[in-house]
């Protein structure tokens, strides 16, 4: 699955996930989609963890508890205890508990998630802008209500520090893109005039909460968003892998801009276990399996047949390689999509 990010394409051989020791996992989209499991994950996920991998599943959604996450998960097929489960919510009360005196109270504008996550590193979860809040923290939840919202922006109009757990505009769900802790934080981000700090991905502070947990050396963060999943680990240099099968569509990579270009790309977590195909740079573009992709006349030119995927692969490369640190136009990478299926 190996892409890379410019003209300088590794040989990357053998499997995949052999290259690593620890999978850093978005949920929503990559995993599971609502309460069904995405088609190959489980297979994939247990296959992975039985040859030594280890797994942590790293979430923005804060609303549920890592207890919660992982009986759904293990509902799934995908055996995991609440340890093997990261949250944004988690990383946004490591962020509070680092800036405000212990004990403080702090007011969520969320769910349980949040607030078990608070009472762990000693802070007091609060419901009113009465109680003087240190800090509000804001994530989602099924249950948000408009009282609730009132109070998290009275509470940061008198100075209480604004924590987002994620800015996800969207969440991945069964019936498509709903919207997300970061559309729902607008509300008291523009009610009060404070921006909030922001600690799930791509921001640093989720990742600092998964490497701290997991202690990992080698690892591959695995998502479906280039905004979040991908840009994350561009910011923390470690390699990424996007999965087809949640947010990000081929045109949305193709068109990306080098801090939103994935390390690998697979249709799904099946790719974890697929012998790596090199992208290759020769006289005629970019080839990858039975693909080759050249940037001819300002346009892609994409050609070839067998596994789609590869064909994507190809064509980013040359794409990347022809629009170097900016981003590619899509009027000229659409009409090469068709020899994909896209």
């Amino acid at each position: 699955m190996t892409v890379g990010h410019t003209s300088d394409m590794p040989e990357t051989t053998g499997v995949l996930v052999d290259a690593y020791d620890t999978l850093l996992l978005d949920l929503d989209g990559v995993v599971y989609l609502g309460k069904h499991a995405v088609p190959c994950a489980p297979e994939a996920l247990v296959k992975a963890r039985d040859q030594g991998v280890r797994l942590a599943f790293v979430t923005n959604n804060a609303s549920r508890t890592p207890g919660a996450i992982a009986q759904h998960l293990s509902h799934l097929g995908i055996p995991a205890a609440p340890q093997d489960v990261v949250t944004s919510a988690q990383a946004a009360a490591r962020l509070v508990a680092e800036h405000v005196p212990a004990g403080s109270a702090v007011l969520v504008v969320g769910g349980m998630g949040l607030r078990m996550a608070l009472r762990e590193h000693g802070l007091r979860p609060v419901t009113t802008a009465l109680d003087a809040p240190a800090a509000v923290v804001q994530g989602i939840a099924d249950n948000l209500s408009y009282g609730l919202l009132c109070e998290g922006a009275l509470a940061v109009r008198q100075g209480a520090w604004f924590v987002a757990a994620n800015g996800d505009t969207t969440m991945p769900t069964g019936r498509g893109e709903q919207p997300g802790n970061g559309s729902m934080s607008r509300v008291i981000a523009t009610a009060a005039g404070v921006e909030p700090v922001v600690a799930g991905k791509p921001e640093p502070p989720l990742h600092r909460e998964s490497m701290i947990r997991t202690r990992a050396e080698r690892p591959l963060i695995v998502g479906d968003r280039l905004d979040t999943d991908i840009e994350g680990a561009t910011r923390a240099g470690v390699d990424s892998l996007l999965v087809l099968t949640g947010v990000a569509t081929p045109l949305d990579v193709l068109t990306a801009a080098p801090h939103h270009r994935p390390t690998h790309i697979a249709a799904d977590l099946s790719g974890l276990h697929a012998a790596v195909v090199p992208v290759r740079r020769g006289s005629g573009g970019w080839t990858c399996g039975g693909w080759t992709a050249v940037w001819q006349d300002g346009k892609l030119v994409l050609a070839g047949e067998g596994d789609p995927v590869e064909g994507l692969r190809a064509a980013c490369a040359a794409t990347w390689e022809a629009a170097g640190d900016g981003r590619a136009d899509e009027d000229a990478v659409k009409a090469a999509l068709a020899a994909l299926g896209r």
